[in-house]
């Protein structure tokens, strides 16, 4: 059950209408999880801003729909695991690699390093140790791709949260629990 209702993009007014005009602009469809985001524009806006700006940072698009699967799996959030996993696959992660990022491991040690930074991040609340740090650091990630990782870990905990407390009607492709972790 829906607790915080979907505005429909075609009758929706005010600024609540320009930012879901807009999403449908750029990804085709307003997802129900922006419709449900709608009904505050402020959180909508802050999210999609948010998001709009770590697009242009350093990590690639395949890392970030990584963090985005993985966050959304550490968090239980079928919502967004399913949502992910189409991301993903639309922007050519095979299903072989989606099922490693949701079991948090990648095909090389570099990704893999991340995934698992991402996992302790979350699982420790942001507490992180010196050698989690540096294991990091070993693989060649630097400080910005690091801060942009956690930027992308904040920016996912809030659309799962959100997913949680909302409750939208799914309208991506379910992911089975046996697939999702």
């Amino acid at each position: 059950m829906t607790r915080i209702a979907t505005l429909d993009p075609a009758t929706a007014t005010g600024r609540a209408g320009e930012l879901l005009a807009a999403t449908q602009k750029q990804l085709g469809r307003a997802p129900n999880l922006y419709r449900s985001m709608a009904q505050s524009p402020i959180a909508l806006e802050a999210y999609l801003a948010f998001r709009g700006v770590l697009t242009k940072g350093r990590l690639s698009t395949k890392m970030m729909e990584s963090i985005a699967l993985l966050t959304a799996v550490k968090n239980d959030c079928d919502y967004c695991v399913a949502a992910h996993s189409f991301r993903g696959a639309k922007i050519g992660m095979s299903e072989h690699e989606l099922a490693l990022t949701r079991a948090g491991q990648a095909d090389n040690a570099r990704d893999s390093a991340a995934l698992r930074f991402i996992e302790l991040l979350i699982e420790r609340h942001g507490v992180i140790g010196d050698a989690d740090f540096m294991a990091l650091k070993q693989v060649d990630w630097n400080d910005a791709e690091i801060g942009e990782m956690i930027a992308h870990v904040a920016l996912n905990m809030f659309s799962n949260y959100f997913n949680h407390v909302a409750q939208p009607e799914l309208d991506f492709p379910a992911i089975a629990q046996s697939m999702a972790a």
